[in-house]
């Protein structure tokens, strides 16, 4: 095994899955987050990897599917595991295939339910609310070239209420994450 396994998060939101997880592997002594990879400028995770110290590569749409940009950055960064942490585009091909069953990803939602483009953050507890389901959770998984039909890794379910919102939901779903995302991550790492 690897001296300490580099973890590369990238994300397209505020980051808070990104600080949980970086806070997380802080002292850990085989797992590292080595960066954050975000394609919006205005995103708010870049904000917080300068409050964090961690470095970080802004990328546009050309940079990701029509050049090596993010694929040299990951590999200048000795990265051995990508975790999309709200992170909405499709992974393109270079990537997948530099790093085989080593892109993770979080989905809110109990997959196959719910799940493919256009399905994130309250679109998702919104279809949830909308057809009364009795369970909502979250699905972490392998990435593939499609949206969430990567192999499914771990899911954690979570009762809805009659009173439930989409925002109740949605805090129901985020204290899943946080609770369950980075030991899902540590356990990969580590059988790298």
């Amino acid at each position: 095994m690897k001296e300490k396994v580099k973890i590369a998060l990238f994300a397209s939101g505020s980051g808070t899955n990104v600080e949980n997880i970086y806070k997380y592997f802080t002292n850990n002594d085989k797992v590292e987050v080595c960066c954050i990879l975000c394609n919006k400028k205005n995103a708010y995770v870049l904000e917080r990897a300068q409050m964090l110290k961690l470095d970080y590569l802004l990328f546009n749409r050309d940079d990701f599917y029509n050049s090596n940009t993010v694929l040299d950055y990951l590999k200048q960064k000795n990265t051995d595991l990508i975790v999309l942490a709200g992170f909405l585009w499709l992974i393109p091909d270079n990537l997948i295939k530099v790093f085989p069953d080593r892109i993770i990803n979080i989905h809110p939602a109990l997959l196959p339910k719910y799940g493919g483009k256009g399905m994130y953050g309250e679109n998702v507890h919104k279809a949830v609310l909308e057809n009364k389901e009795e369970e909502t959770g979250i699905t972490i998984h392998y990435v593939n070239q499609h949206y969430d039909e990567g192999q499914i890794i771990f899911q954690e379910s979570v009762k809805i209420d009659s009173n439930d919102t989409i925002d109740s939901i949605a805090n129901k779903v985020h204290k899943l994450e946080y609770m369950f995302f980075p030991t899902i991550i540590e356990k990969i790492a580590l059988n790298l």
